[in-house]
């Protein structure tokens, strides 16, 4: 019955992703990468939201309360704050200057080869850590729920590759045959899905644990392990919680503000309003997700003592608590995150390619381009690119740190130092682009050098926040050879930038809301 409702729901969300996106057929570059910049706030929000959570969250977020307690929550719930300074400061100025990618705001900012160099670092940083990691989270997720390969007689490794390679063709179909418009469609869709199994897990888990009576389960989970309800994490849980004044905010900061993928989502609205809408309604997402999709991370602690693939919590509580139609429900939902997150890793990953680096190419040959062959370009390089990364995600299993810690440590060596140059050159208009080329290769032999050569004892978040100020020291100090170096922005007047009337009370509830949160998981609330 599980993979019945799994199939089901799976296919219905293709079948309206499928419909909407065929009404506007895809031809131009601008409807493949930015959905033609139609999109209405609900669409941009649902968009931003389910392309942030993956199955990374499920898996990662769940073993590591399961390990250590809900100080982990802390990574979706504190960036509410960069989310909203995105809203207000970032947003404005991607609008105005008519940036379509965050190479492309650096190449105004800066020169050309700056923005080729940003443009190659954000590929890396896709192929090497993004694209395979959401593969293997939706892999891991989706061989411990349905076991669809059990009567086959398959190792765990061999269930783990035909899963990666599942998730990946049908996350390829999606970003290359319906472009941005259907990822964003189906992202909407499955957030209905996310909050029907965030509100149905509770009432089932608890009636697990209370053997039938909820509120027995209910006062089993709050008074028994209530050390795993903390979220104000100590100095040796995995998420110290000073870390959120230091890295954590700037990786959050770069995240909903600089991330490729994330950006372009935003960028997709008719207009800087609906923009700002979408981000304060992904915010108000971000303080559910405690309460969706990590409270199975919470009833593992009670139902196993100990598990030896700790990474297995969250298939293992759905599979043993939810009936079979939820656990098919949440399949989907699960493998609908995996394949939302990696498509718009694609479409980020072939947007970068085609108009930062293979356009230009064409263009310094005085070659003519066509729409018709940058969107032939863009699906294939798509193509390859799921090829790579389907090739690599199975081998993350061998990795020694926890999964989330894994994908935290690597993505800041490729996201801080894009960080940093954006943060210095908007603030300082003198900063030359030769500055910004010596700190992104000052940033990434130093993050190598500490963190994989040296045995540094702190925290990497903190680590990366002190790469950061030295990063930006050594941009100053490249910037006095320059002292005639100035920049003056550019902007768009055919764009509606008007801004979102009533933001600030919503950014102030938002903000309120978000202390909440950490107040209730906290020995001044339920721990």
């Amino acid at each position: 019955m599980s993979i019945v409702s799994f199939v089901l729901t799976t296919c219905l969300i293709a079948l309206i992703s499928g419909i909407n996106a065929r009404k506007k057929k895809v031809k131009t570059t601008n409807e493949l990468f930015f959905a033609n910049r139609s999109n209405n706030f609900i669409i941009v929000g649902g968009a931003l939201l389910l392309s942030n959570i993956s199955a990374n969250q499920f898996i990662g977020e769940n073993e590591s309360i399961y390990i250590n307690n809900m100080s982990v929550m802390a990574w979706g719930v504190s960036s509410v704050l960069a989310m909203l300074l995105v809203a207000e400061f970032f947003l404005p100025v991607y609008f105005r200057t008519g940036a379509m990618t965050i190479p492309d705001y650096l190449g105004k900012r800066y020169d050309n080869s700056t923005k080729k160099m940003v443009s190659i670092v954000v590929l890396c940083s896709y192929l090497i850590n993004l694209l395979p990691a959401v593969l293997y989270g939706g892999a891991v997720a989706l061989t411990g729920m349905l076991n669809f390969l059990q009567p086959l007689d398959l190792s765990y490794w061999q269930n783990i590759w035909i899963m990666v390679w599942g998730i990946g063709f049908i996350g390829c179909a999606y970003s290359v045959l319906g472009g941005l418009r259907a990822i964003s469609i189906s992202d909407t869709v499955l957030s209905i899905g996310l909050l029907t199994v965030g509100i149905a897990f509770p009432y089932f888990g608890f009636r697990f644990l209370g053997d039938g009576d909820w509120l027995k389960g209910a006062h089993i989970l709050l008074s028994n392990h209530k050390e795993h309800l903390n979220s104000i994490g100590g100095a040796f849980d995995e998420v110290p919680f000073s870390t959120i004044f230091t890295g954590m905010f700037i990786m959050n900061l770069y995240y909903w503000g600089m991330e490729q993928f994330i950006v372009q989502q935003a960028l997709s609205a008719k207009s800087l309003s609906h923009s700002q809408k979408g981000m304060g309604l992904a915010c108000l997402g971000k303080l559910l997700c405690p309460f969706l999709i990590n409270f199975p991370g919470i009833l593992g602690v009670h139902l196993y003592s100990k598990l030896d693939k700790t990474a297995e919590v969250f298939p293992l509580v759905v599979k043993d608590t939810l009936p079979s139609v939820l656990i098919g429900l949440t399949a989907a939902v699960v493998l609908g995150a995996a394949i939302s997150t990696f498509n718009a890793g694609l479409n980020s990953s072939s947007t970068l390619f085609v108009l930062n680096i293979y356009k230009p190419w064409k263009e310094k040959k005085n070659e003519v381009v066509t729409e018709k062959h940058l969107v032939f370009t863009g699906r294939k390089f798509e193509i390859i690119v799921s090829f790579l990364a389907m090739l690599s995600a199975p081998f993350i299993m061998f990795s020694k740190v926890g999964f989330y810690t894994y994908l935290q440590q690597l993505a800041g060596m490729f996201c801080l130092p894009i960080f940093t140059i954006i943060i210095i050159g908007v603030l300082f208009k003198r900063v030359p682009p030769q500055a910004a080329k010596i700190g992104i290769i000052f940033f990434i032999f130093s993050f190598i050098i500490f963190n994989y050569i040296l045995s540094v004892k702190i925290h990497y978040l903190h680590m990366l926040a002190l790469l950061f100020v030295t990063t930006s020291v050594s941009m100053f100090f490249v910037a006095k050879f320059y002292p005639n170096y100035s920049y003056t922005e550019v902007q768009l007047e055919s764009v509606k930038l008007s801004p979102w009337k009533n933001r600030y009370w919503f950014f102030a509830f938002l903000i309120i809301a978000m202390v909440g949160v950490f107040v209730f998981f906290s020995k001044w609330g339920i721990a």
